[in-house]
């Protein structure tokens, strides 16, 4: 039987099992698609806020805060991508310039650090692109980038490393409590867990229905993005959010920590929470909000759009804690600064099942740390040789676009979490990420796959179940010939 079962392999499911991965227990993650951070975690636009925003008294505010100044620490011991660019929040009339003084105040009681007002002439010195229109700025020193689905991977990996199970494909479709432990009943055959941990995201709702906790919903909110070329980085090396003016942030430009810049999000609610489709008209108003900030953004040089739904509570708050379910503990309603509060997160779900009377013994042969990938592009010519003589594979560029060598790609293959899908590499390597989105890597990304796992290519998926991009072998179809037609 497992000490604890975490529901959920988002950023937060996987935070908090390498949290845990530090105790001598019994730990398994579950997650229904096939690799983690593949929804909201994969969709967001990686911004590890200051910890000004949020309101304060609320968790969101306190979270976010103390994630802010755990990502340093975090970034040295996991290698996953993280820079401290500083943010903007910019104002345009004294509307705007007000609500500047309130998100300083804000943010100070918050706890949060190098927060300033600057004239918007002190903002274009920093950044020569932004527009002439704004008048001052809120400057947060503090605020970096993040590539969140590596982060998510990052996690999972240590943990792997520091004992943790990992169960993917696995949908909890029931739990039942009883006497002392639970039983979660999953299209892969029951699970039994002493504790269990809610952290499905979009999902935790109907999740702690299951247990008769029915007392907030998850309603999807979703923001559409726009990615642009890495030719674009010139346009800002610093986060520039817009100043809140009735009810709506604006939409943000910000660097992203591979050195793309990403336009967006717009915020609005949906039925669906699968439903993560793009529209044209939703793009443009996105790309001409965002040239109010910037007025160089450039349609064409557009590369990939896409969305991503956050789990709204119906408590406008993050909800953690153990529930009237004595051992069933909610970590729900994580949206932004869900990112940036998950190493917080994490830190506190541990002390809350310390105050459960969990017996949490430190694991002695706990290590914090994951060796970096070893990537090719940036090396100097020196290094890149040395690292070919010990391994030819680093010099087969797999992907021309973002120039990542098939001995990156195997080494992501073989660094204990299963992989089974293009995506998966993609999420890792960057592989297909670049200006052709994977039109000529991935047929050799799926080799890859094929040879160093034992699947066959057609059992390969794109980004989940049923997702395959192969369904015969050309031969076999046409030594059947008419049988197909």
């Amino acid at each position: 039987m497992l000490d604890v079962c975490i529901i959920g392999g988002g950023v937060i499911g996987t935070a908090i099992s390498r949290e845990l991965s530090r105790y001598q227990l019994q730990v398994r993650l579950v997650e229904k698609n096939e690799d983690v951070g593949t929804e909201t975690t994969k969709a967001n636009s990686g911004i590890v806020h200051g910890g000004y925003d949020a309101k304060h008294g609320s968790l969101k505010g306190f979270f976010s805060a103390k994630g802010n100044a755990m990502y340093p620490q975090l970034e040295e011991e996991l290698h996953f991508g993280y820079r401290q660019t500083g943010s903007f929040v910019v104002a345009f009339n004294e509307t705007q310039e007000i609500e500047l003084d309130r998100l300083l105040e804000n943010g100070t009681k918050n706890g949060a650090r190098g927060l300033s007002i600057i004239s918007g002439d002190e903002a274009r010195e920093m950044e020569p692109h932004l527009s002439k229109s704004i008048t001052k700025a809120l400057l947060c020193a503090t605020a970096g980038v993040t590539s969140p689905y590596e982060l998510a991977v990052a996690l999972a990996e240590n943990a792997v490393k520091n004992g943790v199970e990992f169960s993917f494909h696995t949908e909890v479709n029931g739990v039942e409590k009883t006497d002392d432990h639970f039983v979660l009943h999953t299209n892969q055959g029951p699970i039994e867990a002493k504790i269990v941990i809610n952290a499905a995201g979009l999902y935790a709702d109907r999740v702690s229905a299951m247990i008769g906790e029915d007392n907030f919903t998850i309603t999807p909110r979703q923001g559409q993005y726009v990615l642009l070329d890495k030719d674009q980085s010139f346009m800002t090396d610093t986060v520039i959010f817009q100043a809140p003016e009735n009810g709506s942030k604006g939409v943000l430009v910000t660097p992203t920590v591979h050195h793309n810049i990403l336009v967006g999000p717009n915020s609005d609610y949906i039925d669906e929470k699968g439903d993560v489709a793009t529209t044209s008209e939703v793009i443009s108003r996105i790309m001409e909000a965002g040239r109010k900030s910037i007025d160089a953004i450039n349609t064409r040089k557009v590369i990939r759009s896409f969305a991503g739904n956050r789990a709204t509570s119906s408590k406008h708050d993050f909800s953690i804690g153990e529930t009237a379910v004595k051992g069933f503990v909610n970590v729900a309603g994580i949206e932004s600064p869900g990112l940036t509060s998950a190493p917080a997160i994490a830190v506190h779900v541990a002390d809350i099942l310390k105050e459960m009377g969990v017996e949490m013994v430190a694991d002695p042969n706990f290590d914090p740390t994951r060796k970096a990938y070893q990537r090719i592009a940036g090396m100097s010519g020196s290094e890149l040789k040395n690292l070919i003589a010990e391994d030819p594979a680093y010099g087969r560029v797999i992907c021309r676009c973002e120039t990542i060598s098939e001995g990156e790609i195997v080494d992501a293959i073989h660094r204990g979490l299963p992989i089974t899908s293009v995506d998966a590499v993609k999420r890792r390597t960057r592989a297909g990420m670049g200006r052709c989105q994977g039109g000529f890597c991935a047929p050799r990304v799926m080799e890859i796959i094929s040879r160093e796992t034992g699947l066959s290519m057609e059992e390969i998926e794109k980004q989940g179940k049923g997702s395959y991009l192969l369904t015969k072998r050309t031969k076999d179809a046409l030594e059947r010939g008419g049988q197909d037609a």
